[in-house]
């Protein structure tokens, strides 16, 4: 094995650790089963209160509620991660948008928070071993977004394979 300097090695390992959180979001946007799944080891737990459970559990639970909006919208915000070996522990800020109809009203449910992760590197591959959910706040209100009702021209996101993001030989040839 190639000795790394260690200051090269922890950026590499903060940046394998960010990538789960951002495939993580991805994953739910995209209901993306299996690249959810993909960032907690097989063994891992998942607590938020409302659910407490396997990782792998957690993930179907999520895309099970997400497939009935009709679109989310998660983002990543600041990730305070500290690294010790093999183990690491993470704070990643999130907001998370998610558009549902309620009593048949278009309405836009907000839920901001944090999640405290424990990641473990085994076999050389970081994963997430243990995710709390912290909800800091959340609010809902009828969707206002009159400009896309009224610009169908617009392009819009989609879900899995429809959305452009997925298509990228459609982006290459643009």
């Amino acid at each position: 094995m190639i000795e790394r300097d260690p200051a090269l090695q922890e950026l590499l390992d903060h940046r394998a650790i960010s990538q789960l959180s951002i495939d993580y979001m991805r994953g739910l946007d995209r209901l993306d089963l299996e690249l959810l799944r993909s960032v907690y080891h097989p063994d891992a737990t998942d607590d938020r209160g409302f659910f407490a459970g396997s990782g792998s559990d957690f993930c179907e639970f999520a895309i099970e509620i997400l497939r009935d909006h009709k679109f989310n919208h998660h983002m990543l915000g600041q990730m305070n991660i500290s690294i010790e070996g093999d183990v690491a522990f993470g704070e990643i800020y999130f907001n998370a948008y998610h558009r549902i109809v309620a009593e048949g009203v278009e309405t836009d449910f907000v839920v901001i928070g944090r999640y405290v992760d424990r990641y473990e590197r085994r076999a050389g591959i970081w994963k997430i071993a243990h995710r709390s959910e912290l909800n800091d706040s959340c609010w809902s209100m009828p969707a206002t977004d009159n400009w896309l009702r009224e610009t169908p021209s617009a392009l819009r996101g989609a879900r899995g394979d429809n959305d452009l993001s997925s298509r990228r030989q459609e982006v290459r040839t643009r």
